[in-house]
């Protein structure tokens, strides 16, 4: 899977700080195609922006709003009847945004919540041993155990945890190929982390059906960790890549200093940026960065959104008034009738 990232680095003000919600739950949600109009209609009518994901195997997600709107859903979601009940124990984390980190809406249907391709690794059946982040520390220092960062190039390159490997990754996929060059009587205990523990529930299914004997994996991810263990005593080095407008978070979940290349929306530290390009891109800028470039400049001198919502009811605002014009100008220029033979004046 590619980078997903936004194509500008500027976000829309909300009238107030918005409150991020990252959540997921494995759970039987065969009714999923159903459950999408409704969950977009739920957030929607509350302004809340973000992505979730609906899969047979549950649900997963990034979305902000306004405190009361993310209440809200999560108190939907633990009591709304067409839950049921499925979603309970789900793994929520909550960061602030100083603006809204997103442009729209989305409700996603997909074969899975985050993608592997293996359907032998069933969190719902098998998973490995959760270590609470205050645990976390020793564990990795232990010299019998190897600590592998499931998440993608890109992401480890921002930061990752002391002592862990790197499977050089583009995309979840690709995890299968690295533990196929792992021996389970060499690596007998493995350690895993990634972002917010979504990806470590199927890679430590993964692992432990091709017979790794003990897996171990950090209960709520990084995420957890930067808020839960104090910034002396940590062993991330660097920031954590988050797929939303505020690109980084580090110790205390606030907003860290990496950005995003404007050309290949790849996340970089700022200093390792030239004008919001990377040195790759700088030097050969990608095809159409220049118009978009263009586009979103003119956008901003507006006042307007470039993206999301707001440019669609822009949008909207924009053909019904060119419309008017349109029919106010038919009707100036419209020939007058002819006079009406022998009629009087």
């Amino acid at each position: 899977m590619s980078v997903t990232v936004p194509q500008s680095q500027k976000s829309f003000k909300v009238a107030e700080p918005c409150k991020v919600l990252a959540y997921y739950k494995f759970a039987q949600l065969p009714d999923c195609a159903a459950l999408k109009p409704v969950l977009a209609k739920f957030c929607c009518a509350r302004r809340i922006r973000g992505t979730f994901i609906l899969a047979p195997e549950g649900i997963n997600g990034t979305v902000a709003g306004t405190s009361d709107a993310i209440a809200e859903l999560m108190d939907w979601f633990a009591t709304g009847k067409v839950w049921a009940g499925r979603l309970a124990g789900a793994e929520a984390k909550f960061s602030e945004a100083t603006e809204m980190p997103f442009y729209r809406m989305k409700v996603r249907l997909k074969p899975e919540i985050v993608t592997l391709r293996a359907p032998e690794a069933d969190p719902s059946r098998r998973v490995g041993t959760y270590v609470a982040p205050r645990d976390w520390n020793a564990l990795i220092a232990r010299n019998d155990v190897t600590v592998i960062d499931t998440r993608n190039d890109y992401e480890v390159a921002l930061g990752t945890f002391e002592k862990a490997r790197d499977p050089h990754t583009r995309n979840f996929t690709e995890f299968k190929d690295y533990v196929a060059t792992l021996d389970p009587a060499q690596h007998p205990k493995v350690a895993m982390f990634c972002t917010g523990g979504i990806r470590c529930e199927k890679a430590s299914a993964y692992m432990l059906e091709k017979g790794f004997k003990e897996v171990f994996h950090l209960k709520g991810g990084i995420l957890r960790y930067l808020k839960d263990v104090p910034e002396s005593d940590s062993r991330f080095n660097g920031e954590c890549f988050v797929f939303d407008e505020r690109v980084s978070l580090k110790h205390g979940l606030e907003q860290g200093a990496a950005r995003l290349c404007r050309s290949c929306r790849q996340p970089f530290p700022a200093e390792a940026l030239h004008d919001d390009l990377c040195t790759a891109c700088a030097a050969a800028p990608k095809p159409g960065h220049f118009e978009r470039e263009k586009q979103l400049a003119i956008a901003d001198a507006r006042g307007q959104a470039h993206l999301g919502d707001d440019a669609a009811e822009i949008a909207r605002r924009n053909k019904a008034l060119k419309q008017a014009r349109r029919e106010a100008s038919r009707q100036n220029q419209a020939p007058r009738p002819l006079a009406t033979p022998g009629g009087g004046g």
